[in-house]
């Protein structure tokens, strides 16, 4: 007996299912700033809530790569060796960019875990060349609007917003010139996505309704 499986064509791009293609709403930013996410292989699986490769996509200077221990991970420690490299890290050490700047001199490169907290410690705790890099962070003043996803803490970021506060801040001490429209427009990709999965949401709701309904009415 022959047995089919259907399979949902994926945009290799923003890595979601085709019907929900993102990539449309993506305008890619150009910055002096090179960013590294860091991707685990869990967030890579991620098709319906992920924002680190809309996050990608978004900035013109960016590398992704996705794994736990970068440790010999050879493009890794080819951007730690040749930048200033800096890691989004909110450790007591941490270089508060809402308080002062960064003292760079030569070109400066930012990673960025994406995962949840608990694997981010992980993978930084095995990425031994992480461990050197000068740790960044930012006080957060905004709620995230990832609705789809409830947050660990009240000021916890996805990553695209994560990513836009750096921006904002990198303007802020001269390090950055992204345009303000550049800005504003940064997070189109990742508010249409949460819209797309708040209404799919509620017609899986309204479906379930109009079902129990209908059975209710033919039991009777």
């Amino acid at each position: 007996m022959k047995t089919s499986f259907r399979t949902r064509k994926k945009c290799y791009k923003c890595y979601r299912p085709q019907s929900s293609c993102m990539c449309e709403f993506v305008q890619s930013i150009k910055t002096k700033t090179k960013f590294v996410i860091l991707m685990h292989p869990k967030e890579f699986k991620k098709v319906k809530n992920g924002t680190g490769h809309l996050t990608h996509l978004s900035l013109q200077n960016s590398e992704l790569f996705i794994g736990i221990d970068f440790t010999h991970h050879r493009r890794v420690n080819e951007i730690i060796k040749d930048y200033d490299s800096f890691i989004l890290y909110p450790s007591k050490e941490a270089i508060n960019l809402s308080k002062e700047g960064l003292n760079v001199k030569k070109e400066m490169a930012i990673f960025i875990i994406d995962s949840t907290w608990s694997c981010s410690v992980k993978m930084f705790r095995d990425s031994k060349n992480l461990n050197n890099l000068k740790h960044i962070s930012f006080d957060s003043t905004k709620l995230s609007q990832f609705k789809i996803k409830e947050q660990p803490a009240e000021y916890c970021l996805s990553t695209i917003e994560s990513t836009l506060s750096i921006l904002e801040m990198l303007n802020k001490w001269h390090l950055e010139g992204t345009k303000e429209e550049d800005l504003a427009n940064f997070l189109d990709p990742f508010h249409k996505m949460v819209a797309y999965q708040q209404e799919i949401a509620q017609d899986s709701l309204k479906n379930s309704l109009r079902y129990r309904v209908n059975k209710s009415i033919s039991e009777r």
